[in-house]
């Protein structure tokens, strides 16, 4: 049985069952006017064995979308929709964060309002394309915001955080990575402004820090946390010193008391030390909790933990495939393999039918 990893852990003033997370994760299922569901709810509920689920990313504004059908948190409507949900997963004995979101210049007009061009901190279209409802088309060149433009986005995750905590989550999640818009702040390949909040690391970090700070304003610190992604190339993200940014990034953000830390970077199984390289920075520059995401299986999860590497590891597709996962692991008992063609819209399929440990074979995918 890996110890570590199920043993019972105190996030905050919040104590977990176990310390594996279910890692935020786009499943593009949200209803009409950016609004959970109650095949959603479902889905939350399933897996409220895990310490911490960290929902999808949802938008904290109408000009956040970066996808179809993904939900928000900036209106009323919205906010009694997740209500569903976070019973849901109360009622079975779980634990959820909201993760906070914007996208920035990984989106594209004919998600956003009128038609609008993309925001970003400069204007650099990222490589690639944006998957919209007519199918993937190239990403366009976003717009610089103006000076003046920042606050208002700053105060729309306060506002968020504000919502959030009405429909009855535990806590948020910042999502700071993955290339989407605190990201592009944060790393100097498509932050190129002059004025305060772009040049040197701790000019390209103000954003986030001022996002953590209106955001920790609508409850304690403590049911913060932030999510980063130091070396990932999603939506075209690149930075020239890694090491030194997100050095400055955790060493700052360790003075908010934070929830977590929740640092992706990719496991490699075959080396010795995890192969891990920022990681380990971010670990020193940070005392307080630091979840880690990469690819883990079981024992690498375990192994981090007793390692003192970290002290949560999150799991994204692994939990897509296996609702129990927790007995799963408890039990050393054989995964469910998702299937990638349901993973993004879609219906019930792939989506709430994956079976728990006992239930008829016929829907394994293992």
């Amino acid at each position: 049985m890996p110890r570590a990893l199920l043993s019972a852990f105190r996030v905050g003033t919040l104590e977990l069952r176990n310390r594996v997370v279910m890692a935020p994760m786009t499943r593009n299922r949200a209803g009409a006017g950016e609004l959970a569901t109650p095949m959603m709810a479902t889905y939350y509920g399933q897996r409220a064995g895990a310490g911490l689920i960290v929902t999808e990313a949802s938008q904290v504004s109408a000009d956040a979308v970066g996808y179809p059908k993904t939900p928000g948190i900036h209106t009323d409507a919205q906010v009694e929709a997740w209500r569903q949900v976070t019973d849901a997963v109360h009622d079975a004995g779980g634990r959820i964060f909201l993760q906070l979101w914007h996208a920035g210049r990984a989106s594209h007009p004919s998600l956003l309002p009128d038609g609008q061009a993309p925001v970003a901190p400069s204007a650099i279209a990222a490589a690639g394309k944006a998957f919209t409802a007519q199918g993937l088309v190239p990403f366009p060149e976003p717009r610089a915001l103006a000076l003046a433009e920042i606050p208002p986005l700053i105060a729309a995750f306060g506002h968020a955080s504000v919502r959030a905590r009405a429909a009855g989550f535990d806590g948020v999640e910042i999502h700071a990575g993955n290339g989407y818009l605190i990201d592009q702040f944060l790393r100097d390949g498509t932050n190129q402004r002059s004025d305060g909040y772009g040049g040197s690391p701790a000019n390209r970090a103000r954003f986030l820090l001022e996002v953590t700070e209106a955001v920790a304003a609508a409850w304690e610190a403590n049911r913060v946390g932030v999510r980063i992604s130091p070396l990932q190339t999603f939506n075209d993200m690149r930075d020239s010193d890694p090491t030194r940014t997100f050095r400055y990034v955790a060493e700052e953000l360790d003075r908010f008391d934070l929830a977590y830390l929740h640092v992706v970077e990719a496991v490699n199984p075959n080396a010795r030390d995890l192969g891990l390289a920022i990681s380990p920075i971010v670990r020193c520059a940070f005392d307080g909790p630091v979840m880690l995401n990469g690819g883990y299986t079981r024992d690498l999860a375990d192994r981090a933990i007793v390692d003192g590497l970290a002290d949560l590891v999150s799991f994204g597709s692994a939990y897509i495939a296996n609702p129990d996962l927790i007995e799963r692991f408890r039990h050393h008992h054989p995964l469910n393999t998702p299937d990638r063609t349901t993973f993004y819209g879609g219906t019930a399929e792939g989506y709430v039918d994956y079976p728990a440990i006992g239930d008829e074979p016929t829907l394994l995918r293992a």
